[in-house]
């Protein structure tokens, strides 16, 4: 029985192979095509770069301190808003106040000796004035003491002449001479007292300069200690830690009673984002894809906080400057986003499309068809024969600078054929068609038929083969 089962068996696969040899040699229907076949039609391109990128503050401050000293109080904290001026800490005080209110003394007591000197001056000028109306008086008496020694001179000789002529006598003469002496003598002193009244004028000139070294002396102190008074109240204000721009407080690096020690370099106490309703994006952008990225392109992007909600953006710049990891070049694209309600927050990760080109009702083909490549012994090298009807071009000034590309159609024998195409934009799906022998509603070869017979979907026309057998042989 066994034997008998076993030929059975044997007879029955025989039966079978025959069979499925003369229902299909080549383990199918030959009505079966080889090929997935897909239609050049007509639709819009949205062409786009994909990246990731990190939403940051369009202005990140530090806000440091300048002065070493005990943090006393602090009145903002994180997320806190904040407005430019706002006192967020305050440092201790009370050495700087008192340095203070010696730099005042001191800018008092300099005042004071100005006022000293300006006296000084005063005096030495009411003097000097004296003096100059002294030596007006002076000047007068000089010249009446000079009138009247001339006239004393003329009695004498008047006298002296009358005498020799025996009509006058010596007592008049004696009395003339001793007239003539006494205005002598008083011209002689009016000199004299002119002199002294110039070299009391020159002392109280020189007490004069004096005064006046001694005033700017006086003010050039008080600016010293103005300078001085000032530097103190600065160092004041600095204790006052306040927000520099309008913003919201991001991270807080003090606490209550800490000390900061502001030697050698000032010690960041807070980070303040300039005001989040507006926030930039910066994403990594491929060295293959940046010479696509312009400003002002339209961005969409998501975020995992919100997978279900889409936002929008436009590039600002892209950076001049590369970042190379691991022998990867990569550019920065700063990208400009409104955060109105402020759901966007710094740190989170954006998924972005960049909208790079945008075509509406062009000449499409697969993509799939344009990478379709036959086995060399099944392409028919013969030309294919031009489509008739007109050639679709979208516009005839890129045909000569737009690149090639190859995609394939069916002969009458079913044999792949070559046709040259001139390409535009890709969305990733469909390939732009600028220039060449192809048409609307032409079938191209997207691949090879699946064995599998599950139905596929290339370039929107739906195509599919039932299983075949298996070749037994």
């Amino acid at each position: 029985m066994r034997k008998t089962w076993i030929w059975l068996i044997g007879a029955l696969a025989i039966c079978g192979s025959a069979v499925l040899f003369v229902w299909d040699p080549a383990g199918g229907k030959a009505s079966d095509s080889a090929y997935r076949l897909a239609l050049v039609d007509r639709g819009d391109i949205t062409a786009s770069v994909r990246a990731t990128g990190t939403l940051n503050p369009l202005t990140t401050v530090l806000v440091g301190s300048q002065l070493s000293g005990q943090v006393v109080e602090i009145m903002a904290d994180y997320n806190t808003p904040v407005r430019q001026g706002q006192v967020v800490a305050r440092l201790f005080s009370e050495q700087i106040r008192s340095r203070r209110d010696a730099a005042r003394a001191d800018l008092a007591q300099a005042r004071a000796e100005r006022d000293t000197k300006s006296a000084q001056i005063d005096k030495a000028s009411a003097a000097l004035q004296r003096s100059e109306a002294l030596a007006a008086d002076l000047a007068a008496q000089k010249d009446r003491a000079r009138a009247q020694l001339e006239e004393a001179q003329r009695n004498f000789d008047r006298q002296t002449e009358l005498l020799a002529r025996a009509v006058g006598t010596q007592n008049t003469l004696d009395q003339t001479k001793t007239q003539l002496d006494i205005q002598k003598a008083a011209l002689v002193s009016a000199e004299a007292q002119i002199a002294s009244n110039r070299a009391e004028a020159a002392g109280l000139q020189a007490d004069m300069a004096l005064a006046k070294a001694g005033l700017s002396s006086a003010e050039a102190v008080i600016l010293q200690r103005e300078a001085k008074l000032r530097d103190v109240e600065i160092d004041l204000a600095r204790t006052d830690i306040r927000s520099p721009v309008d913003g919201v407080v991001v991270k807080r690096d003090i606490d209550l009673g800490q000390t900061v020690a502001a030697s050698l370099s000032a010690p960041t106490l807070f980070t303040i984002a300039q005001d989040l309703r507006e926030i930039d994006i910066y994403a990594n952008i491929d060295e293959a894809d940046v010479g696509r990225i312009k400003p002002d392109q339209s961005v969409s992007f998501t975020v995992n906080a919100y997978p279900n909600r889409g936002f929008a953006g436009s590039v600002r710049l892209v950076r001049l400057s590369a970042q190379t990891v691991q022998n990867v070049v990569t550019y920065t694209a700063v990208i400009g986003v409104k955060n109105e309600d402020l759901a966007l927050l710094p740190g989170m990760t954006a998924n972005l499309q960049i909208l790079t080109d945008e075509r509406t009702n062009v000449l499409r083909v697969p993509n799939a068809a344009l990478r379709f490549r036959p086995p060399l012994p099944r392409v028919s090298m013969r030309p294919a024969p031009a489509p008739s009807g007109p050639i679709e071009d979208r516009d005839e000034r890129n045909k000569d600078t737009a690149p090639e590309g190859l995609v394939y159609t069916l002969d009458a024998n079913g044999e792949p054929r070559p046709i040259r195409i001139q390409i535009g934009v890709t969305d990733g799906s469909f390939t732009e068609i600028v220039g060449g022998k192809l048409r609307e509603g032409v079938a191209v070869i997207g691949g090879n038929a699946p064995r599998a017979g599950a139905p596929s979907d290339v370039g929107g026309t739906r195509t599919g083969t039932r299983p075949r057998a298996p070749r037994l042989f």
